[in-house]
């Protein structure tokens, strides 16, 4: 996948797919489970193309379900700047 390439163009699409989702009127509920179902999706089929998708997946993988909650929660923070 040639956007998982760079971190700074991953952060940047994640975060126009969260304004989107925030335009279309979704909960910022909706787009953390979004963001969970995502992170879970890329943790078992992309493989990590950077130190930082590297670290994402390795807290990813560490977390319980609760944890990745609050990671997902987190990453639409981060990109939502």
């Amino acid at each position: 996948m040639e956007i998982m390439d760079n971190w700074h163009d991953w952060k940047k699409t994640l975060g126009k797919a969260v304004d989107l989702g925030e335009t279309v009127g979704m909960s910022e509920k909706t787009i953390t489970n979004l963001s969970e179902k995502v992170g879970t999706y890329l943790s078992n089929h992309v493989h990590p193309h950077n130190d930082e998708e590297k670290l994402l997946k390795e807290m990813w993988d560490a977390a319980d379900e609760e944890e990745r909650k609050i990671l997902a929660k987190i990453v639409v923070k981060i990109v939502d700047k």
